[in-house]
């Protein structure tokens, strides 16, 4: 099992991060969808191959094809997002933030799973990746749709933990 795996490979010094591990997605109360494509989108924006390899054959197990593609999908537009609306916001010049993007993000609109979990995968990838303008639009995009604050912190928590073990693997990866 990819969750084993991962928590074998961690140093004792991370026992915090085995035992979250363990909690966030082992013994996650998110539906398989939300969980898994959670999952997947966040490992692939850990950048970690370690990660990803241990992960993404579990999540492609327990994801339907659209889902997979649809994780994957939240991954790489919150890769370009992310970048582009965190600048916005950190730049001192406020008429950027009134200049048309122009850029392609068409599967937000039509993601081809549920508008939610997709929101969802998007919310957890916004924070790994640092995003607050990002985080704060698809946080309000959930509540509107009825998410409950229970599972938005449950996708926050996943992401936490998998950043945090992708960070310690190929740290001890390169001290190795």
């Amino acid at each position: 099992m990819a969750l084993d795996e991962l928590k074998a490979a961690l140093p004792e010094y991370a026992k915090d991060l085995k035992l979250n591990l363990g909690s966030v997605i082992g013994n996650s109360d998110l539906p398989e969808q939300q969980l898994w494509g959670t999952v997947l989108a966040c490992a692939m924006a850990t950048r970690s191959a370690a990660v990803l390899r241990e992960l993404e054959p579990e999540a492609k197990a327990n994801l339907k094809p659209e889902a997979y593609e649809a994780a994957k999908g939240a991954a790489a537009i919150m890769a370009m997002n992310n970048v582009y609306y965190r600048t916005l916001h950190l730049l001192s010049d406020k008429e950027y933030g009134s200049m048309r993007a122009g850029l392609r993000m068409n599967i937000i609109g039509n993601p081809g799973v549920d508008k939610a979990d997709f929101e969802l995968w998007c919310f957890a990838v916004s924070a790994i990746n640092g995003c607050g303008q990002c985080l704060d639009s698809h946080e309000a995009v959930l509540r509107k749709a009825g998410v409950d604050r229970e599972v938005i912190q449950a996708s926050v928590k996943i992401a936490a933990v998998v950043q945090a073990v992708a960070a310690v693997l190929d740290a001890e990866n390169v001290l190795a």
